[in-house]
C-alpha cells in the first residue's frame, strides 16, 4: 500500500485549519461574540483568516491529489504541498494582526496562487497530451 504525499500536507493543513479554528473560538469566548463580527475588528480578522483558508485549501488540496495521480513526479507534488502549507500560513499571519503587514498577506496569496496555477496547468497540459493516462 502506498502513501500519496499529498496526506502529508492535507495533514498539515488540517493541524492548522484546527488552529485557526480554535483561535477564532478564543476569540469569540473572550469577547463574548456569538455569531458575526460583533462589530470588533479584531473578530472580523480572526473570522475572514478562518474562511480564507476553508475557501482556498480544499480545491487546491483536490488540484494537488489529481497532480500525484496522475504520475507527476515526486519533487513537484512537494513543491506544490509546501506552497500551500507556507502560503496559507504566511497569509494567516498577516492577515491575523491588527496593524498588518500586507507583505505577508500578497506573498501568501501568491504562493496560494502559484499552486492552483501551476497544478491547473499541469492537469490540462497532462490531459492535452495524453501523458500520465
Amino acid at each position: 500500500m502506498s502513501v500519496h504525499i499529498v496526506s502529508l500536507y492535507a495533514s498539515l493543513l488540517t493541524l492548522l485549519f484546527v488552529g485557526l479554528s480554535v483561535r477564532t473560538l478564543r476569540m469569540r469566548r473572550r469577547l463574548s461574540i456569538a455569531i458575526g463580527d460583533g462589530g470588533s475588528r479584531a473578530m472580523l480578522r480572526a473570522m475572514r483568516v478562518h474562511s480564507n483558508f476553508a475557501e482556498y485549501v480544499p480545491l487546491s488540496l483536490v488540484l494537488i491529489f489529481f497532480v500525484e495521480s496522475s504520475g507527476a513526479s515526486a519533487p513537484l507534488v512537494h513543491f506544490l504541498g509546501v506552497c500551500l502549507l507556507v502560503g496559507r500560513t504566511v497569509h494567516a499571519h498577516g492577515v491575523g494582526q491588527a496593524d498588518e503587514n500586507h507583505r505577508f498577506r500578497v506573498t501568501g496569496m501568491a504562493m496560494t496562487f502559484t499552486t492552483l496555477v501551476v497544478s491547473s496547468a499541469y492537469l490540462i497540459y497532462t490531459y492535452a497530451t495524453g501523458i500520465g493516462a
